[in-house]
């Protein structure tokens, strides 16, 4: 994101130092351009979990009347084109603006200390947001992974890539082969009948799942703001620990490569394009066939929940990386174009203010979801969700245009600044060129 991602949370390139504003000449189109593609994309993961409870999220069998033909097809749909994929942008942006921010401050004769504090400040919007409008935040995963990527700031960009590489595909494949554990255990009768108390103990697990699931539902449909708030503190704060292992898994290897592919020029044209291009077709290509295999293989077992599982958070973290790095290739590529077309600009502009965006996505889908407001929580089927994400998608890309028009950045991305620096600073644009240096002193 901007200032953050989201899902996320990127700190953006307009300042590097003691406050110097960065000239629009000076930012990467491309980080915002993918952010805004981004930002839009978050919504569309995350529309199934404000809507229901978690575990609808990745099974299907949790939405209104154990789902419909359409839920399946869409989570199919989503889990090669949109699961993860967008997250890991978010990821690679994060990562990139680590590196911008601290090589401009140094380079201004400043620190990186200045971003151990933004990280915490961080951590700080991300709790808030957790607790008071989406236990999926993303903020704090970001803050928490890139208090880690900042030891490895000074890297070269390619110890930075090869680290990444295997850290990703090492702590994925551990993750994928926990969870090939219980779906094995699910899907081969023989093995069941080996261990007969192991698969006790899954079935136990899976029936607190879908306990906490309707416990989950009827607070958000029946509570008040502050039931809500309660329960989430009281019964999932846990989720919290659970970021923290995801940030190891897979999220602090994205940063690195964020960070190693903005210093070896990736997002600034520093590449051959015809090589980029046809290597990030490849990675789609190739990552979307990988998934659409495991996704439709567990289509046709009925979606068995441990299996299910395992394709979603296990199988398929391998043929992501190569689609997360090929669509940010291909986005890259079309940056520089797409400043020139309606569509391309306003996703700049959203881009630009992602952090505001992603905030005030979730607040607008409590008030679409939950029981105190507008009541559609736990009924809607996945083809009506997107009706709602089709909204939250007009909205961001109607007001972050002409808001950037009339203010210098986004209302949390102004407030985050002021935070991090301990000062006010200009939020209206002024008219003229003396009139905005006088105010930026």
């Amino acid at each position: 994101m901007t200032e953050p991602d989201l899902p996320g949370a990127t700190p953006d390139q307009s300042e590097a130092d003691g406050g110097q504003p960065i000239a629009g000449r000076e930012r990467l189109v491309s980080l915002d351009f993918i952010r805004g593609v981004a930002v839009l994309g978050i919504l569309f993961a995350n529309i199934t979990a404000f809507a229901h409870p978690s575990l609808a999220y990745g099974w299907p069998g949790a939405l209104p009347g154990g789902g419909d033909t359409a839920d399946r097809w869409i989570w199919l749909v989503q889990l090669v084109a949109v699961d993860g994929k967008f997250r890991g942008l978010f990821s690679l942006l994060f990562g990139a603006g680590l590196a911008l921010f601290v090589d401009r401050a140094r380079a201004r004769g400043g620190s990186a200390g200045l971003q151990l504090r933004r990280l915490l400040l961080l951590a700080g919007f991300g709790l808030a947001h957790f607790y008071l409008l989406f236990t999926g935040d993303i903020l704090f995963l970001y803050a928490v992974s890139g208090l880690v990527a900042l030891s490895f700031v000074d890297w070269s960009p390619r110890k930075l890539f090869w680290l990444a590489i295997a850290w990703y595909l090492l702590l994925t494949g551990l993750q994928a082969l926990a969870l090939s554990t219980t779906a094995a255990l699910e899907i081969m009768p023989a093995l069941r009948e080996a261990a007969p108390g192991d698969w006790a103990q899954v079935q136990a697990g899976w029936q607190a799942q879908l306990a906490g699931a309707e416990a989950q539902r009827a607070v958000m449909m029946g509570g008040s703001p502050a039931q809500i708030v309660a329960y989430r503190f009281a019964e999932q704060s846990s989720l919290l620990t659970a970021y923290v292992y995801l940030a190891f898994i897979d999220t602090i290897p994205l940063l690195l490569l964020g960070m190693a592919l903005y210093r070896s020029g990736f997002f600034s044209g520093g590449m051959e394009r015809t090589k980029m291009r046809r290597w990030a077709w490849a990675g789609v290509v190739s990552g979307a066939a990988a998934t659409l295999a495991l996704g439709l293989w567990t289509m046709r077992l009925g979606f068995p929940p441990q299996l299910t599982s395992f394709i979603a958070n296990g199988a398929t973290a391998l043929p992501r990386l190569p689609m997360v790095l090929g669509l940010a290739a291909l986005l890259t590529l079309w940056a520089p174009h797409a400043t020139a077309t309606w569509l391309g600009a306003r996703l700049i502009a959203a881009g630009r203010m992602a952090f505001s965006n992603y905030i005030c996505t979730s607040l607008l889908m409590a008030l679409v979801f939950q029981g105190w407001a507008g009541g559609l929580y736990g009924t809607m089927h996945r083809a009506d969700l997107l009706l709602v994400v089709a909204l939250g998608w007009a909205v961001m890309l109607a007001w972050s245009q002409p808001w950037l028009a009339r203010f210098r950045y986004g209302p949390l991305e102004w407030l985050w600044r002021c935070l991090t620096y301990g000062r006010l600073f200009p939020f209206r644009r002024r008219e003229t060129p003396l009139a905005t240096a006088s105010n930026s002193h």
